[in-house]
Order: structure tokens, then sequence, then C-alpha cells
């Protein structure tokens, strides 16, 4: 899941300071898991707002904000009128949510009510993790199913720095090494003989940007074919 926080307010107050009506768009998913973009949320910004001497004219908590066809369907069936009453649009959600009201809404202005961190594990309620960087070129099969390229700062390939002191990272001493967890869980899978292969240099050509992926034609081909 996508993992974000509220922007500064001041920078979201400055962003929105022309204009008097808004729409709150939230997501169902990894924003109201976050705490960020859910039913509470939008109340509690729609109160800020009118504090301000705002109007809201109306809000919808999407079920996948990412999903650009979806959402567009689901706010023509509920939303249209408020929608076309407000001056701008705020997104309670991802930056991918953000870039959906974009493509949706060209001819209002959008802006995010959040920053987009990174791509997390829920552990506890509202606590995450990150785990995968989305580099493109998966090495977990490995590794133990631990990344090293997230798990170590540094993103070591091929076992520890020389920083590592008891089981810790040189850069945080909260920080488990992230190859003494690797060596740790191979030895109890009894696949130690994984780390005697060399991982060669990081090919970043797997996470050219911007990526997309037609599911379609793997469908009907056989085989990937990104673009």
């Amino acid at each position: 899941m996508i993992i974000t926080k509220r922007r500064d307010v001041k920078e979201l107050q400055e962003n929105i300071k022309d204009y008097k009506s808004f729409f709150l768009l939230g997501c169902s998913e990894c924003a109201t898991l976050c705490a960020t973009g859910g039913e509470p949320e939008i109340k509690a910004l729609k109160e800020e707002l009118e504090k301000q001497g705002k109007e809201v004219t109306g809000s919808f908590v999407a079920k996948t904000g990412c999903q650009v066809l979806g959402t567009k369907v689901e706010l023509k069936k509920s939303s249209k009128e408020a929608l076309d009453k407000a001056d701008c649009i705020l997104v309670m959600s991802c930056g991918a949510g953000t870039q959906t009201s974009v493509e949706l809404f060209e001819d209002k202005p959008v802006y995010p009510t959040n920053d987009s961190l990174f791509l997390g594990n829920m552990t506890r309620m509202q606590m995450f993790d990150e785990r995968c960087s989305l580099c493109g070129e998966c090495i977990l099969d490995g590794t133990g199913g631990i990344c090293p390229i997230t798990a170590c700062p540094k993103g070591l390939l091929n076992g520890p720095c020389g920083g590592t002191n008891e089981g810790k990272c040189e850069v945080s001493s909260e920080i488990d090494c992230a190859w003494v967890r690797i060596y740790n869980r191979l030895s109890k899978i009894n696949r130690l003989k994984d780390m005697e292969q060399i991982v060669e240099p990081k090919n970043w050509a797997s996470h050219r940007k911007p990526m997309n992926l037609n599911t379609r034609e793997k469908a009907s081909s056989g085989k990937d074919k990104p673009v």
C-alpha cells in the first residue's frame, strides 16, 4: 500500500488561498488505512475549511482513488452537481490519486492534501514499514525473501558493510542489519548456499520512468510487453 502523511497545513493554505469552494475526494483503501483520506479526515478538513469561510460543495471517498475509470464512474453517479459547483478539488489520497483527478477534471485546479512516502507493509494499525523499493527486478528469491535494496540503507547486494555491529546497522542502532537478517533467515530454511551467488550490479534500467504495463497484451500473447 502507498503510505501517506498530511502535507504541511501552511503549504496547503497557500495553494488554495485564491479559491472559495472545494470538493473533497478521499480513498477507501491506502489513505483510509493511513488516516489521511477516509471519512473522519474528510469531515475534519471540511470543518477546517468552513472555519476559514470557505465552502465545501461535497465530498466522496472513492473505492480506489488511483483507478481512473472506476473513480470517474463513481463520481459521475454520486457527485456531478457538487463537483460542478466547486472551484477546486482537494484530493486526500496519494500522488497517484491526485493525478487521477487531474485527468478527470481538466478544467479545475487539483491539489493534494497529502505527501506520498513509500510502498509499505502495515505491521499494526497505522504503523507501517517500507519493505519494497519497486526496483523492477526482484532478487528476493536469493535473499530469503528479505530485500537488501530496501532494508539496507546502502542497498548492498552481496553482504554487509564493515560498519555492522552486533547485528545492527551503522546508520542507526535501531535498524537491524539487513544482511544479518538475510543470513539468519537462509540459515533457518537451509539455504545458506544462496549467499554464495554473487549478485551483479543493479540494472536500474529495469525501473525506468515513467513505466506502464498492459496486461491485456500479456494475456493475448502469453508474455509481458512493457512499453
